[in-house]
């Protein structure tokens, strides 16, 4: 049988007691459960022996831990061999570069359900706004879907902790990632589709995810508009009419502007071949041109070479001439 392994670190780490679990300052032997000690000095996780390959929940709240504990954490929580499922954080020092580092760490993990940060009183809109990236990046469509799909319970807050309803617009989107995670249990592919269908093709929904995570583009614009028709499809199926209207209404837009760059481009297209077609026929008039040129001159070249071999002749016969008259004139 499986056992579960649990670590509890207190404060009470600070006074060297590494082979006990501390709770309200009662020290308990617990031989079921593996300990680790924190370094508070240097901020980092040191093992008193190796981490069980098999542990699955780790609670390090109230330790001061900051974003270099963190780097510590994310070592567990990266690599295939992962097998940490929950992560208690509570009341410690994590601050928004912590969060980033857990955030990035847990991008391809498949193994870490719940994630508690209540009480880091150092996270902001923005360290809030990396945690949403995580469970849904609507930058686009292969983005959401490359989102992690395994938490199910992320605490920010003390009243989102406590279900009394998140605190920002951006913990209620949290929430509605990790509730579709829920939903499809360990199946990730579902849970990556729900939210494309639930965030990308929902007009409001996007549009408010878009505005928290700095996104202006239009969906649209990143579909083939040959798969237009099954998406306006399923948008009409999964948010009704009203839904439909408006994908529409963008989606044509996007169309005309598709046709329009298209067509300029064709044209830009046939006005290079144009100029194209043109310089070659100019290049063959003025190399015809020069064929015609090149053969005057290789005819006056020719006659140039005759007149010079008739003059060369010419003298030739004089020489004989004289030859002969001074010949007969002596004779005689």
């Amino acid at each position: 049988m499986q056992i579960i392994l649990q670590i509890w670190i207190s404060r009470a780490t600070m006074y060297n007691r590494r082979d006990s679990i501390c709770y309200s300052g009662h020290c308990v032997i617990a031989p079921s459960i593996f300990f680790i000690a924190v370094d508070v000095g240097l901020n980092r996780l040191r093992s008193t022996t190796t981490i069980s390959p098999t542990l699955t929940l780790l609670n390090l709240s109230s330790n001061f831990i900051n974003a270099d504990g963190c780097r510590g954490l994310a070592k567990l929580l990266q690599g295939g061999n992962a097998t940490l499922k929950q992560l208690h954080l509570y009341d410690n020092k994590i601050d928004d570069d912590g969060v980033e580092i857990l955030a990035d760490a847990l991008q391809n993990n498949t193994s870490l359900t719940a994630l508690g940060l209540v009480g880091n009183d150092d996270i902001s809109d923005h360290g809030e706004m990396k945690l949403l990236k995580l469970v849904n990046d609507i930058s686009s469509i292969k983005a959401t879907l490359q989102s992690n799909h395994t938490l199910t319970n992320l605490h920010i807050s003390q009243r989102e902790f406590l279900a009394l309803g998140p605190n920002t617009e951006t913990e209620a989107y949290i929430k509605m990632a990790t509730e579709i995670n829920r939903g499809n249990g360990n199946n990730t592919e579902e849970a990556g589709k729900e939210k494309v269908i639930q965030t990308q093709l929902h007009s409001r929904t996007r549009a408010d995810l878009c505005h928290l995570q700095g996104v202006d583009h239009s969906l649209f614009s990143e579909i083939d508009p040959l798969h237009l028709p099954d998406v306006l499809a399923l948008i009409g199926r999964s948010h009704g009419h009203g839904e439909l209207y408006d994908a529409l209404s963008s989606s044509m837009m996007i169309l005309f502007s598709t046709v329009n760059v298209k067509k300029c481009i064709q044209q830009e297209r046939d006005h290079h071949l144009a100029e194209a077609t043109e310089y070659a026929a100019k290049v063959a008039e003025h190399r015809a041109k020069a064929e015609q040129l090149d053969a005057k001159l290789a005819s006056m070249e020719e006659a140039v070479e005759g007149n010079e071999r008739d003059q060369d002749n010419g003298l030739r016969s004089n020489k004989r001439r004289r030859k002969w008259w001074w010949g007969l004139w002596g004779g005689a």
